[in-house]
């Protein structure tokens, strides 16, 4: 128990770190308990996030805020309807020709396959391709019941999607007309004395808009670069797997890895064992490595840098607590961590006598 104490004493005894604790503990309840109907809530703070920089930008070049937001909001609205009018109808277009041509490319992949006895006898043998055959049916037949229970459950998605559509432009605007009485509101139920808490913020505060700034212009960078590079050289389905891609950014080291399988798969298809298939993951190959040593760098040099394993436990555990608003925050909410470690004061822990015990 004296351990305990002593550990207490040097955590707690400070009274910022108390309401720094209380402050983190009740966005953590709040979010775990209600974050499904949070849901367009979140959204719009995300996507206030993404407009606040163009509305400070607005209003450094002597534009009025109220003048400033209007804007901004209608031309969000605007690039929201071209993406559900103009790029939703090509994706879904380009899904169902996937899904219409997917018994084809499954028959030629298990015809590779069944041919890699042949070719390398000394690596695979023909139980084993056995084997694996067996597996791949399995797998269809369960991802046949998932397309049959989402398709059941289609109706229940397009009235979540159309409160979504109808809630967060709402929400959006509020949040960009009135940031400073909503902030100045919430600061009227905090302790006076917060001042821990109000740097906290502040850091992590900058580090969560740059990073989802940065994380948008990404995905749009990427997404758009591997489209036209798929589209000049013929590859099919270009829209949905370049949105595929830029998407995968989401998801550090994870997101590429499996976005690579239906991009090889497609282009196996396509062209089999060719020269053609070989340049299409040459490019693919470097349109990442370029966004990983290049434009990463670039688009989040003021985010704090995280090792790699961090990240990847952080979208592992923010992910599998909160799904994918944990996984787009993951290293934002990482972040908050390092922040809240390295501003949380300690005491000195007493110094031991061997004699007479702690000073």
């Amino acid at each position: 128990m004296n351990l305990v104490r002593q550990w207490f004493q040097r955590h707690f005894s400070d009274p910022q770190v108390v309401i720094l604790a209380l402050v983190l503990l009740l966005g953590f309840v709040v979010v775990i308990t209600m974050g499904k109907m949070l849901g367009p809530v979140l959204a719009a703070l995300v996507l206030s996030y993404l407009l606040e920089g163009v509305v400070s930008t607005l209003q450094r070049l002597g534009a009025p805020r109220m003048i400033a937001v209007v804007v901004v909001f209608l031309v969000f609205v605007v690039v929201l309807v071209f993406a559900l009018l103009g790029l939703l109808p090509k994706l879904s277009y380009q899904v169902t020709q996937l899904f219409q041509q997917l018994p084809n490319i499954i028959s030629k992949g298990q015809e590779a396959i069944m041919h890699m006895p042949v070719r390398y006898p000394d690596l695979i043998s023909e139980a084993q391709v056995a084997d694996l055959m067996e597996a791949i049916r399995a797998e269809l037949a369960n991802m046949g019941q998932r397309v049959v229970s989402v398709s059941v459950a289609s109706v229940v998605g397009v009235m979540t999607l159309m409160v979504y559509l109808i809630l967060v432009p709402l929400l959006v605007f509020f949040f960009l007309k009135d940031k400073q009485c909503i902030i100045d509101w919430l600061g009227g139920y905090m302790p006076r004395e917060r001042a821990l808490t109000t740097r906290v913020w502040r850091d992590v505060n900058v580090q969560i808009a740059n990073y989802v700034r940065g994380k948008v212009w990404e995905i749009l960078i990427v997404g758009g670069a591997t489209y036209i590079t798929f589209i000049s050289m013929g590859m099919p389905y270009a829209i949905l797997l370049s949105t595929l891609v830029g998407l995968s950014v989401i998801i550090p080291y994870i997101g590429a890895a499996v976005v690579t399988l239906p991009i090889a798969a497609i282009a196996f298809f396509q062209w089999g064992w060719s020269s053609d298939f070989g340049y299409i993951l040459l490019a693919y190959g470097i349109i990442q490595a370029l966004d990983g040593n290049v434009l990463v760098p670039l688009l989040f040099s003021e985010v704090v840098n995280l090792h790699p394993v961090a990240i990847i436990i952080a979208v592992l555990v923010f992910g599998g607590v909160w799904g994918f608003w944990g996984v787009f925050f993951a290293i934002p909410l990482a972040t908050l961590v390092q922040a809240v470690l390295k501003a949380w004061p300690k005491k000195p822990l007493p110094e031991v006598d061997a004699v007479t015990g702690p000073a």
